[in-house]
């Protein structure tokens, strides 16, 4: 019953804000494509500290030199609460539209930039340690980012409409869906921050055991 009421929330919200979801989602490939365009912009040095950065993580995670999951999962999913829950706050303002927008444009930077510094540095190697660190998780966490974005621009957009235009409709059954929404996702997140915290360093490990060989050999 409970399931069918939140698929159906789901449902209703992507029919009426297809289009934004089309924007939020074209706004996001963006910043990706920018994120890896800016790793080609680096200098030699600059690459040269980051690869160093990396090697030692690759270290850390063969020597199990990790945090311990439990407390990763508290940090993550924090970090995931507190960045959906200022996306909420955001859309129940006017003002705040621009910086939804500009939160998810910067999402897709930093995973542009992560997946495209990998690849640039350690070739399809980088790419299989990209598809088991960053992949996975983000596989949750970035459509309910996008939800969440796109339901935040959409309350925000009715309140322009609610004041300035004075149509739109009642705004607090929309409050309470975009509310519902939101703790929609919070469990969405919470299930990626356990996943990031207690699946993704194994897939990990493995995977730095391998790339640490082809350090070696490059370096």
């Amino acid at each position: 019953m409970v399931r069918s009421k939140i698929g159906q929330t789901l449902q209703q919200n992507v029919r009426e804000n297809s289009s934004l979801y089309l924007f939020t989602i074209v706004l996001f490939i963006m910043g990706v494509g920018f994120g890896a365009v800016v790793v080609n912009s680096l200098g030699m040095t600059q690459k040269q500290e980051l690869f160093m950065y990396v090697s030692q993580f690759f270290h850390e995670l063969t020597n199990d030199n990790i945090t311990d999951p439990l407390r990763s999962f508290q940090s993550s999913l924090g970090h995931y609460l507190k960045y959906i829950g200022f996306m909420w706050i955001l859309g129940l303002s006017i003002i705040g539209l621009p910086l939804i927008l500009i939160m998810v444009f910067l999402k897709g930077v930093v995973v542009g930039f992560t997946v495209g510094f990998l690849v640039n540095q350690l070739q399809w190697k980088g790419l299989y340690f990209a598809a088991v660190s960053v992949l996975p998780q983000n596989l949750l966490v970035i459509p309910a980012m996008i939800i969440v974005a796109t339901a935040g621009i959409s309350f925000s957009l009715h309140l322009i409409q609610s004041r300035f235009m004075k149509k739109g409709g009642a705004l607090y059954p929309r409050f309470l869906v975009y509310s519902a929404l939101i703790l929609i996702m919070g469990g969405v997140m919470t299930v990626a921050a356990g996943f990031e915290a207690f699946v993704s360093p194994a897939l990990m490990k493995h995977a730095s055991a391998m790339l640490l060989k082809f350090i070696i050999i490059i370096i």
